[in-house]
């Protein structure tokens, strides 16, 4: 009996009681830590999943590319616009002397005429659009 009685005293002593806290403390910050990682883990691969969703448009997107340059109308609208090339039948107009947009350029003049005024009076005709 008085071995039975020595557990009791064991089991309601301030001893154990702290073991069982410190026990329970620690088993608390390796579930905390544990669920932290699991969280972690899982934002990485809701990051990686956008991530190849997004490559997945990029590579449709290139693909349609690559079909549209090695398409017919590609290397004919290539044809007509870098080497001045047209289909039998057709007529080639040239036009000399554009000017401004036709050219997507600035008209010399114009940027002579702005070189030589100062910046707070070409601050005011952008804005005031003169």
């Amino acid at each position: 009996m008085s071995e039975d009685h020595g557990w009791k005293n064991f089991f309601y002593s301030r001893w154990f009681l702290i073991g069982v806290v410190v026990a329970t403390v620690l088993v608390g910050f390796a579930f905390v830590k544990a669920y932290y990682q699991d969280y972690q883990v899982r934002q990485e691969i809701e990051r990686l999943q956008y991530d190849a969703s997004q490559l997945e448009a990029k590579k449709i997107e290139s693909m349609e590319i690559l079909k549209y340059v090695q398409s017919r109308d590609y290397v004919e609208a290539k044809a007509r616009t870098d080497f001045n090339l047209a289909k039998p039948g057709e007529q080639v107009a040239v036009i000399t002397g554009a000017t401004g947009a036709a050219t997507g350029g600035q008209v010399k003049k114009k940027v002579i005429e702005l070189e030589h005024i100062s910046n707070p009076v070409k601050w005011w005709r952008l804005f005031t659009n003169n």
